[in-house]
């Protein structure tokens, strides 16, 4: 098979997962394990992240799926305690209900917003019809962020519950600041609120102080205790989120940096010492992440380097099978990890359109 079949088989892959983890109510789940071709014994991702819903919402808009309207209609509707407190936490089952320990993850909140923008930037006249969504989300972060930092306890995007910020001092995921101050402003421009611009504008601020001058790179979590631990995250402070340029020389070190400590014979691992391997032991360590090689990919082709892009492109797809299905990791060793998941097709259609290999 040629690499432009590959990519094509991938991407009509990608049409029928993305399809898929639609559920009949508007949920969009990280993985729909009631499908024939999901593994026996793989992990069931059969729940609602939002943050994975705004990803694989965005690349359903580029390819023509109309999945993201029901979505953002069960997302307005169904997610236990949402209306009552305005605040999105772990996962939740496709009726709603919260499930996991009800971590805090302000960035879920923030990447829904940047997804509704996507949604509607060629048809704000239609931001109304959304209006309520838009203004719980973004009323909700604002509700929990006291200039500095966020009042209630926090997770990042990896959902590492023992690795969380203090309501005893001030500490912040750049990740996650990236991504709510960067869905505020985007609210803000769909539906002028000073508040929201206000809080966007401190949390950007906070993204810049999160670069370390003396270790030349943005760290993942900055405040008054540092953490130093290279993190793959920090992809999102170019795409999607716009907090640096691509070639701004301190994301040119973050990712040099990233390239030294976290990629393994050329797929990109979450962060140092990252032992998640899906499966529950770990003891191996975890493996690369898909959804980073594009992530990567999208970096490079923004940057300008077509080159460096597509070699983190097609890394990914010189591993996976014919069959155009994506893991969510990648093992050198006898393991397989959980495959399909939503969110690395997700990513793949959006690299596929930054290399211009989605044909409209």
């Amino acid at each position: 098979m040629t690499q432009e079949d590959k990519i094509q088989k991938t991407i009509e892959r990608s049409k029928e997962v993305i399809k898929d983890v639609s559920v009949i109510n508007g949920g969009i789940v990280a993985a729909n394990t009631d499908q024939p071709y999901y593994p026996r014994h793989a992990k069931n991702y059969h729940y609602v992240w939002p943050r994975d819903a705004a990803y694989i919402c965005v690349a359903a808009d580029m390819i023509g799926l109309d999945i993201t309207n029901p979505f953002l209609a069960w997302l307005e509707s169904r997610p236990e305690d949402f209306v009552k407190e305005g605040l999105l936490f772990e996962r939740y089952a496709t009726n709603g209900r919260k499930e996991g320990s009800g971590q805090f993850q302000p960035d879920q909140a923030g990447t829904i917003l940047w997804a509704i923008y996507e949604h509607l930037k060629d048809e704000r006249d239609k931001c109304r019809e959304h209006e309520v969504l838009i203004r719980r989300l973004a009323d909700g972060l604002v509700s929990e962020w006291k200039g500095k930092y966020f009042f209630k306890n926090t997770v990042d995007l990896w959902e590492e519950g023992a690795r969380r910020t203090s309501t005893k001092m001030e500490n912040n995921f750049t990740y996650s600041l990236a991504a709510c101050g960067r869905g505020l402003m985007l609210a803000d421009q769909l539906i002028n609120n000073p508040s929201w611009a206000k809080a966007s504008s401190q949390m950007l601020e906070l993204v810049g102080q999160a670069y370390s001058k003396e270790r030349q790179y943005f760290l993942r979590n900055h405040g008054r205790i540092d953490d130093f631990n290279v993190d793959a995250s920090l992809l999102g402070l170019v795409y999607p989120f716009e907090a640096v340029e691509a070639n701004d020389e301190r994301m040119i070190n973050t990712v040099k940096m990233m390239e030294e400590k976290i990629v393994e014979n050329g797929g990109v691992h979450r962060f140092e010492m990252d032992y998640y391997d899906g499966e529950g032991s770990g003891h191996e360590g975890g493996g690369a992440w898909p959804i980073l090689n594009f992530w990567m990919a999208i970096y490079y082709a923004t940057k300008g380097d077509r080159n460096k892009s597509e070699e983190y492109y097609f890394w990914v797809l010189d591993k996976i099978d014919d069959d155009g299905f994506i893991p969510e990791q990648i093992f050198e060793d006898f393991r397989e990890g959980i495959k399909p998941l939503a969110w690395s097709h997700a990513m793949f259609i959006v690299a596929s359109k930054h290399l211009g290999f989605l044909k409209s």
